[in-house]
């Protein structure tokens, strides 16, 4: 069902509700994106860059007569607040999780009247997720850190770990990744030490990974990982955005680098 008035100009804060609208057929309705925005391509060639990860310019925003901004999670509350006392419609997700992420596809999906459009969507990320969990059910179960940032150590968050365990790798620090906040999945390096990860997997966001740089970490020669050569970069813009992509090319991504020998 359509809405009876459908947001027909949206600035889009972050990369995820940007590939979801251009997916559900509605990158029209896109006025303005994110820096950290790589997918559509096209989308940085047609649409102007209003925010990046945590600001934005707000007078631009506002210049661009939007019906709605959407954008994501604590980060960008402060841009949020100030969008909001300037009269703007403000949507803020906090999605963490691989189901919330598909809950964000399906909301959006109902709000420009493609709601049909987004059930096929889910339909196609859920299948691609039960495969390669089928596939993964038939190989070893290795150990895996993920780390997303080298100083201080902050692990995987929620959706992150959930694709860990679907690629077929155990997450070593899953109980953690349900942390919202970075501080709460800070672990020590002993603690890394002592989990003995298998396969050690880095996105640090924003910068490459120097993957030659664990083992000169104290005590970290010891752990199967860099011992094996096992050290991974996945790349931010493909596991570290909570979107359509890192269900898809993040996972092929994942498990490729869990297996690789």
């Amino acid at each position: 069902m359509t809405p009876p008035d459908p947001p027909r100009r949206i600035v889009c804060l972050a990369e995820e509700p940007t590939e979801i609208l251009y997916a559900l057929g509605e990158g029209e309705r896109v006025v303005g994106i994110s820096a950290w925005t790589v997918r559509p391509p096209e989308a940085r060639t047609d649409k102007p860059i209003v925010s990046g990860f945590t600001g934005g310019n707000v007078e631009k925003i506002c210049a661009l007569e939007p019906d709605l901004v959407i954008g994501f999670s604590d980060i960008q509350a402060e841009l949020a607040a100030k969008l909001i006392k300037r009269g703007q419609q403000v949507l803020v997700f906090n999605q963490r999780s691989i189901g919330e992420i598909l809950d964000v596809v399906l909301v959006l999906g109902r709000m420009v009247g493609k709601e049909a459009r987004a059930v096929d969507l889910i339909a196609g990320y859920r299948a691609h997720l039960d495969e390669v969990a089928a596939r993964s059910r038939k190989t070893p179960r290795p150990r895996v850190y993920f780390e997303e940032w080298p100083d201080p150590l902050i692990s995987g968050i929620r959706w992150v770990s959930e694709l860990i365990h679907i690629a077929g790798g155990e997450d070593v620090f899953a109980d953690t990744s349900h942390g919202k906040l970075a501080k709460e999945r800070m672990p020590c390096a002993d603690e890394v030490i002592a989990a003995a990860p298998d396969v050690i997997l880095a996105s640090w966001c924003g910068k490459p990974v120097d993957t030659t740089s664990f083992a000169g970490r104290e005590g970290w020669a010891a752990i199967p990982a860099v011992r094996a050569g096992r050290i991974h970069e996945i790349p931010s813009a493909l596991i570290l955005q909570p979107g359509p992509a890192c269900l898809t090319d993040g996972l092929d991504a994942l498990q490729r680098a869990i297996h690789a020998s």
